[in-house]
């Protein structure tokens, strides 16, 4: 690749090494991996020998009109905002860490103490920027030939890199996943010797690892890799506990662990959405607990769907991921998981469908997402006809949104409206109204209209011994 031809065609590239004068700088890192790999980073580290703030101020002066600047004098960066691109400045560094921390001592250094501290041999190539050697790749850790073999390896003893910042692990996992490259072996092995220095970690950049994991295209590759090094036991011991397969009396079950891997990554086939791929995860989570033996139906798991939703809150809040409205989607989904499949039979009731789409709301489809990819069996037949049922589910459903309008319907009949006719103040009565008029239309009693809902108000009111007000 003629890398000094594709910085002196990229206008931030040409000018750091335009405005770098005596001090050497190169780009470094993602930027230089992604290129090599043929993809183009909209984030750009630059490494000079020197100040990375003094020489970011050079270029932020030079470009035209205002620039943003940031600099961060206790780190010794700064960073720019350049169209779509962000690069972040910093001087050559050295770094030596305590056992109890994995925040360095840094102090100033070379080009190879900089490459030195990197955490992968495909992270720690450079390109020369400045004008003497512009477009000179520096790869002192032979980081191509670890492209070519898709390889994530450490440019020292990994024992080391990963003692002293045992995240490396997590962010391991990460690139195997994202590019879909093996982990040498003795980086691997190191990865298991270190793991229970994570502890040393916060939650939030385990999460932040975890969570870029499952944005993979292959997810259930790293986790599977995470939980063959002992590390997801350490991080997530929840998902781990899913291993295993009981046998009594020659009857065993599908290990739920695997089976999870497999579905999630059949929802990452169909979609990119994080929250999605976290119900995935989370839709058996509560089958080690609900697991029993049943001398003529065998393994049953029941109630693992209501008792999974329950332990996502704990989940999520000891993973610091959010509580509010991602929480409660991943909730429902993993309640629901099992409900379309059992409306498959032609004697199931439009009332059965009606509450579905009630309670799935605007996330039906993705409840029909994670429903599909929860069928994993080997044999096609089988899948082809739960599929095939699924079809027959979603037209069913189809048909009654059409007709009933239910998805998401709020009762016809407000609250204001109740305590206007009856004259009386918001209490527990008006709320046993309002899931009257919701059953009798979910179950087909009434039409989801406001007269009918109006009409069934006095009604229920006056069963109630209410009357209407002055």
């Amino acid at each position: 690749m003629n890398y000094k031809e594709h910085i002196l065609s990229n206008p931030i590239l040409k000018l750091i090494g335009e405005v770098s004068g005596e001090t050497e700088a190169f780009v470094v890192g993602g930027y230089v991996r992604d290129l090599i790999m043929g993809k183009i980073s909209k984030d750009i580290d630059v490494v000079c020998v020197g100040s990375g703030i003094a020489l970011a101020k050079k270029v932020a002066e030079s470009l035209p009109g205002k620039t943003d600047l940031n600099v961060f004098k206790n780190f010794g960066t700064a960073q720019i905002r350049y169209g779509q691109q962000e690069i972040e400045f910093v001087g050559a560094r050295k770094e030596s860490y305590r056992k109890d921390s994995r925040k360095p001592i840094v102090e100033d250094g070379t080009l190879e103490d900089d490459q030195k501290r990197r955490d992968f041999t495909i992270n720690a190539m450079a390109v020369c920027l400045s004008r003497e050697r512009i477009g000179d790749l520096l790869d002192p850790f032979n980081g191509i030939g670890d492209l070519k073999s898709k390889n994530i390896k450490t440019p020292q003893d990994p024992s080391i890199t990963f003692s002293d910042d045992p995240l490396r692990i997590m962010r391991a996992f990460r690139f195997a996943a994202q590019l879909n490259f093996d982990i040498e072996p003795g980086t691997f092995q190191a990865m298991k010797v270190n793991g229970s220095r994570l502890e040393i970690v916060s939650q939030e950049r385990i999460t932040d690892e975890l969570n870029k994991i499952i944005l993979s295209p292959k997810p259930g590759y790293g986790f599977n890799l995470m939980f063959h090094a002992g590390i997801l036991e350490i991080v997530f011991p929840e998902m781990a506990g899913l291993h295993g397969v009981t046998t009594i009396d020659g009857k065993g079950h599908k290990d739920n662990f695997f089976h999870t891997l497999k579905v999630l990554d059949n929802v990452a086939k169909k979609s990119t959405s994080l929250w999605l791929r976290w119900a995935a995860i989370l839709h058996d989570i509560a089958k080690p607990v609900t697991q029993r033996f049943d001398d003529k139906a065998g393994w049953t798991f029941h109630g693992h769907e209501e008792i999974g939703a329950r332990m996502v809150p704990k989940i999520f809040r000891k993973l610091k991921l959010p509580l509010h409205d991602k929480m409660k989607y991943v909730q429902k989904l993993v309640r629901l998981h099992l409900r379309p499949i059992a409306l498959v039979s032609d004697e199931i009731t439009d009332s059965a469908l009606r509450r579905l789409l009630f309670e799935a709301g605007n996330d039906l489809d993705d409840l029909m997402i994670l429903c599909r990819a929860d069928i994993t069996s080997k044999n096609n037949i089988r899948v082809a006809r739960y599929l095939g049922n699924f079809d027959k589910v979603e037209q069913k459903l189809k048909e009654i949104e059409e007709r009933d309008q239910v998805r998401n319907f709020q009762p016809p009949v407000s609250g204001e409206i109740i305590m206007e006719y009856f004259s009386i103040s918001p209490s527990k009565i008006v709320g046993e109204i309002k899931d009257e008029i919701k059953e009798a239309i979910l179950e087909g009693k009434i039409g989801n209209n406001f007269a009918e809902a109006y009409e069934l108000m006095k009604e229920i009111g006056s069963k109630k011994g209410m009357k209407k007000g002055n």
